[in-house]
């Protein structure tokens, strides 16, 4: 179980990886394809879809949408207005088939088809669209040094060190202290990777201490989005979203931190380097 585990995870950290790298259609394909099957692992535990089924006439609305948010971005990327547009006419679409279909459909139906076409597509879309900044090519491995380097050290941290409970009914095994070494090591790591990136920007915006706080908010968010994952699951009596990962088990037990960490590290790099 360990070694499928480590095999999986390390496969799916290539491709990701990968895909960084190389930017524009590539990241912005597998986006598409990683956002549409976590939205069905929304979708399905939720029970939006029952077992054996993989899509209706709501949850349908939601994969078109996902779809035609991809293709905006891909064409027009930061133009928010034509997005918010989108956000809009997802809504009133729902809410017209939540009419016209009364009562096959409840209003939960409703808020969960819009909420996780936003928790899943949207926020994951940021790691395309931080690869689309100036110098995004580095910028966006701090959404995965400060996500992963988050789950392994705040695990050993709390291993070593933990004493007191960091969300106790939730998740009993966190600690504070595994938590705050979260922070530390990935902080850490984003300044080192800093100190030998830095002179390769087009900008003199980028420094040391930069890295380090982008990696330092990334890996305090990532908690809270792996925290939120686990709720949800609690929430719906689940132990993970899907099975598509060995030993991971789905899209969305594998992202859950990257879905929180990706927009933040967006927003924060283009306040503090680019402006808005």
């Amino acid at each position: 179980m360990f070694k499928t585990r480590v095999l999986s995870g390390a496969i799916v950290a290539v491709v990701m990886l990968a895909a960084a790298w190389f930017g524009g259609v590539y990241l912005l394909a597998l986006m598409l394809g990683v956002s549409l099957v976590g939205l069905y692992e929304f979708y399905h535990v939720t029970g939006l879809i029952p077992d054996g089924k993989y899509i209706n006439l709501i949850t349908g609305i939601g994969y078109a949408f996902t779809i035609a948010y991809y293709l905006l971005l891909g064409l027009f990327e930061l133009v928010m207005l034509r997005i918010v547009f989108l956000f809009v006419l997802l809504l009133l679409v729902i809410l017209a088939v939540y009419v016209f279909t009364f009562p096959k459909y409840t209003s939960k139906d409703i808020v969960y088809t819009f909420y996780g076409f936003f928790y899943v597509s949207v926020m994951l879309s940021f790691i395309y669209l931080t690869r689309c900044l100036d110098d995004g090519i580095f910028i966006i491995w701090l959404i995965f040094f400060s996500s992963w380097f988050c789950d392994v050290f705040a695990y050993f941290t709390g291993m070593l060190l933990g004493k007191h409970k960091l969300c106790p009914k939730l998740s009993p095994k966190k600690s504070i202290e595994g938590a705050i070494g979260g922070i530390i090591f990935p902080a850490f790591f984003g300044g080192l990777y800093g100190y030998f990136v830095s002179d390769h920007f087009g900008s003199g915006s980028y420094t040391i201490v930069t890295f380090a706080v982008l990696c330092a908010v990334g890996a305090a968010v990532s908690q809270i989005g792996d925290l939120s994952a686990s709720a949800v699951k609690r929430n719906f009596d689940i132990k993970d979203y899907g099975s598509l990962i060995p030993g991971h088990g789905g899209i969305l037990d594998r992202f859950d931190s990257v879905i929180f960490t990706a927009p933040m590290i967006y927003f924060i790099a283009r306040f503090m380097i680019e402006g808005m």
